[in-house]
């Protein structure tokens, strides 16, 4: 180049100096220099931009082989569940402060600390050394003549240089860049195919033993937890108790959908619920105790054992328990003695929901459990779909199970967990079509395929699991599918050992390999089903509250519409309001007096007896002629009568009149201007039960009381006398009205009546008439005839009757005789009364002969034993009768207050309905503002 530079200055003729050829060959040795200096610059930029280039596909494509990690991903909480657990760890060391770590657990997390470092760091090593192999795919000059990259290079004037200093490949030069260490030795394709192929099969394996490693340390580190929150609650229970105790978020959740449940608004009840339905026998139980933790239903060798819904709201506590609504019992479900008393209790409670012979009910039963780790949700578990009806089931069975499940599953807010059975045939389900028309879109549906094991073994196609599970066999669509395990074929396995074989089995099948780990496993069902689920109440609680805001409203308006003076007492309400009203009238009976007792009982005593005593006792005797005949019998009569009937007689007569007065003070409040008519049903049923059940024995001392009173004939004094005679004509007298009634029914109206009053009498009154004529003549020839008509007696009256055209028959003279005898015999009687009333002091000195009081001694005992027992039966009434009356009622209010149907059949109507509603739309209002409340201080 000197030389070159030299010739030209000779030949121009100018020939430089020495000073400056040596200065210009130093500037041309440093611009040499910094002309290599500044190539050498471009060749590392060159190098590190198609390493960068090389590390970055490496990078692609050993992510790629790596397996999926999103299953970790979706275990992880969101970032605002880590800040608030952040905070509560922060919280805990205030409320836990004398808490001490075990050590064992600290050594164990520093080991686990160490084996992840340096598995991390050995990937990291891979990655590193992957980068710096050569990469058979890096093309220099295709990379150099990129757009992007020359548009880089030109935009930063580094393109000029590479140009000049013919760092630029083109077509005529293809000479070796120095990008030259990136290049690898090319193979075959199909080396590279097999060695892709067995390095993916070693990842998958690999993947599949860090997945089970690291879900048993996740296990135990769990299980520890469990004892840590089982402190914390037990903890915070103990505070709680001290504080008031604070229910949970989901119990105030499952609260709301017990009173819903009650409610009769079925249109409106659109609050989230998990509802498990699915084929008989395809392991929807199993599933729910599996998620449950603890085997907690009946089971049967293929008979239907859900006959009614149960409603399961799963929740934390410190130990694993479970209990039925409106019951203070706990089952613990660590206890076998306890597990098989709550599937029986569960059995109990199915049979009795089943009434009026069908198979299935759509009565709730609902139970809480509780435990530590357990996911916090409510379930509804439906009785299975089922193909086929068998003779021992309703003829209805089939379409009200598929009518059951529609209802649930039109909730619109509704989780529906579709169980499917693995084991067989796809196209043998008909839960499918119904989950598919009831959610086409699958928005709200999780697919889960039980008895995967046995699937495995047994089908011809194991590939139709795998096209199940991806919804490309079915019509329906899922959020999710999941495989799961619930049992092994014994029913005496426990849940842990499920579990354990669920894990081994996963652990091994080649069929659910290459599945995601998160998409099996009821565990992993369990998370997935809580989240959607809390995901779903927090996007439509608050819209439902607003739903029975406005129910409300609509109720109230209503009620002030129709009812606008009273209060809205509900249908318990208004039962406590009529039971306050029953016992202030049974306190009422303690303030009737001894007279007006005795008043009473004498005048009911006689009512019930007059009739025996005059018919059985007193016309007998009096008929027979004869003073000693009378007494005899009188006596005789008495004492029979005394013996067998009196007593029981006089007990319900004195239970008749102890109810009476209880009915009058009712029917005195009734007619009060307060009075409200509404429980006027209420109060008679009452009463009635209340008397049904009071029994009221005879005491032996009431039949000795009325003997000796009965066996006494001396009449005391004059008064008494008197009195006894007034009895008598009063007896007479009522008598006599009873028998002129019936005679006038026989023989028809009386001239004065037929003028006065244009009443005829009938052909057949005629005839009586007529013999009552002939009648009236035998008894005026002789007063003191008998009470029978002898023969010829008979024969004449037919005769006489014939001679003026009239035939008889001879029944129809006997039977008008009894009441022209009787009127009769009864004036007669009169007329003694009136000749007895001087006859005291012949009686007191025991003179013979008319008149014959006989009739009067007898019906002074009779008063007597009136007195007598009516002055028994007052003191029973009092000291003993009315409280255990007012014991039945309290006992039989006590008992309805407990029945609910009864509530409602005695207490019923508009005013009672809307007041019902009302009062449960309010309580659902309050309480999904409560959960809404506590449900934003979660989040």
């Amino acid at each position: 180049m000197w030389r070159i530079n030299q010739r030209n200055w000779e030949l121009l003729g100018q020939v430089p100096s020495t000073q400056l050829v040596h200065s210009r060959a130093f500037g041309l040795v440093v611009a040499r220099i910094a002309k290599s200096i500044l190539k050498i610059r471009y060749l590392l930029l060159g190098g590190a931009v198609g390493g960068g280039v090389s590390l970055h596909n490496s990078y692609k494509q050993w992510k790629e082989a790596l397996p999926d990690m999103s299953w970790f991903v979706e275990m992880l909480p969101p970032p605002e569940k880590l800040d608030t657990w952040q905070q509560n760890v922060i919280q805990l060391k205030d409320k836990v402060s004398n808490f001490e770590f075990d050590p064992r657990l600290k050594e164990l997390t520093k080991m686990k600390y160490d084996d992840l470092k340096v598995w991390f760091d050995e990937r990291l090593e891979s990655a590193i050394n992957a980068s710096t192999e050569a990469s058979p795919d890096f093309d220099r000059e295709k990379f150099l003549k990129s757009p992007d990259i020359i548009d880089r290079l030109t935009s930063s004037g580094l393109y000029a240089y590479l140009e000049a200093s013919e760092q630029v490949p083109t077509q005529q030069s293809q000479s070796t860049s120095a990008f030259s260490v990136f290049r690898a030795n090319k193979t075959g394709s199909e080396q590279k195919v097999e060695s892709l192929n067995s390095r993916v099969e070693s990842l998958q394996d690999e993947l599949i033993k860090i997945q089970l490693k690291y879900q048993k340390e996740l296990e135990k580190l769990e299980k520890e937890n469990k004892e840590l929150r089982k402190q914390i609650l037990l903890k915070e229970k103990v505070e709680g108790v001290r504080r008031g105790i604070k229910k949970s978020l989901i119990d105030m959740y499952s609260e709301v959908l017990d009173e819903l449940s009650e409610f009769g608004y079925k249109s409106q009840d659109n609050l989230p619920r998990v509802v498990v339905v699915g084929d008989q026998s395809s392991g929807k139980t199993s599933v729910l105790e599996m998620i449950a933790q603890a085997r907690i239903f009946p089971r049967g060798a293929g008979e239907m054992m859900t006959r009614a819904p149960v409603k399961v709201t799963l929740s934390e506590g410190p130990y694993h328990i479970a209990q039925f609504k409106y019951s203070t019992r706990e089952f613990d479900l660590t206890k076998d003695s306890d597990l098989d008393q709550l599937r029986r209790e569960v059995e109990i409670r199915m049979k009795n929901s089943v009434k009026n012979g069908q198979t299935v009910s759509t009565d709730v039963i609902s139970m809480t459990v509780k435990g530590p780790g357990l996911s916090r949700m409510v379930l509804v578990d439906l009785p299975g779909v089922i193909s086929t009806q068998t003779i021992e089931m309703a003829n209805d069975t089939k379409d009200s199970i598929i009518q059951m499940s529609r209802m649930y599953m039109s909730n619109p807010n509704a989780i529906i967990l579709c169980i499917q059975d693995g084991s067989v045939d796809a196209e043998r389900s008909n839960v499918t079509d119904l989950v598919s028309q009831m959610d086409p879109q699958g928005k709200r549906t999780i697919f889960v395929l039980t008895k995967v094991d046995l699937a495995e073994n047994n089908l011809a196609d194991p590939q139709r699991i795998e096209k199940i599970l991806s919804g490309r066999l079915f019509p329906m669509k899922a959020l999710g599918y999941f495989a799961v395990v619930t049992g092994k074929g014994n029913t005496n396995d426990t849940i842990q050992q499920i579990r354990d074989y669920e894990e081994a089995f996963f652990k091994s099948s080649k069929l659910f390999k290459t599945m995601a780990s998160s998409a099996v496993t009821t565990k992993n069902l369990s998370f997935a089903v809580s989240e959607c689920f809390w995901k779903m109440v927090r996007e439509t609680v608050e819209q439902q509250a607003d739903t029975f805001k406005a129910t409300r409203f609509n109720l109230e308006t209503e009620w002030k519409n129709n009812f606008p003076r009273l209060r809205e007492l509900d249908r318990d309400e208004l039962f406590e309001k009529a039971r306050g009203e029953i016992l202030d009238e049974v306190i009422n009976l303690s303030q009737v007096g001894a007279k007006e007792w005795e008043s009473s009982l004498n005048e009911k005593l006689w009512e019930n007896m007059k009739s025996h005593v005059f018919e059985n006792i007193f016309l007998p005797a009096a008929m027979s002629g004869s003073s000693s005949i009378f007494n005899t019998a009188v006596d005789i009569r008495l004492k029979q009568w005394a013996e067998d009937q009196l007593p029981a007689k006089s007990v319900q007569v004195g239970w008749e009149v102890l109810k009476d007065k209880f009915e009058g003070f009712l029917a005195k409040a009734k007619a009060s201007k307060n009075h409200d008519s509404i429980f006027d049903h209420f109060k008679e049923n009452v009463v009635e039960e209340a008397v049904r059940r009071h029994q009221w024995e005879a005491p032996e001392v009431l039949r000795v009381i009325q003997l000796n009173t009965l066996e006494d004939r001396n009449v005391h004094d004059k008064y008494q006398w008197d009195a006894a005679v007034k009895f008598l004509e009063e007896c007479v007298k009522e008598r006599l009205r009873v028998t002129e009634t019936l005679l006038r029914d026989l023989i028809g109206p009386g001239a004065y009546e037929r003028w006065a009053h244009w009443t005829y009498a009938a052909a057949d009154q005629s005839i009586k008439s007529k013999i009552k004529t002939e009648l009236d003549q035998i008894l005026v020839i002789d007063s003191n005839h008998g009470p029978s008509l002898s023969l010829e007696e008979q024969t004449v009256v037919r005769k006489n009757l014939e001679n003026r055209g009239v035939k008889v028959d001879v029944e129809a003279i006997r039977t008008t005789w009894f009441p022209v005898y009787r009127k009769h015999f009864l004036k007669r009687s009169l007329g003694k009364c009136f000749d007895c009333r001087k006859g005291f002091w012949m009686y007191q000195r025991g003179v013979e002969g008319e008149p014959e009081c006989n009739e009067v001694v007898l019906f002074w005992r009779i008063q007597q034993m009136l007195k007598v027992t009516s002055n028994a039966l007052r003191q029973q009434v009092v000291n003993r009768e009315a409280r255990r009356l007012e014991k039945e009622i309290k006992q039989v209010l006590e008992d309805y207050s407990q029945d609910k149907d009864k509530k409602v059949q005695l207490l019923t109507g508009k005013r009672v309905q809307l007041a019902e509603d009302l009062k449960r739309v309010r309580l659902i209002q309050e309480r999904l503002e409560e959960f809404i409340q506590a449900l934003n201080k979660e989040k």
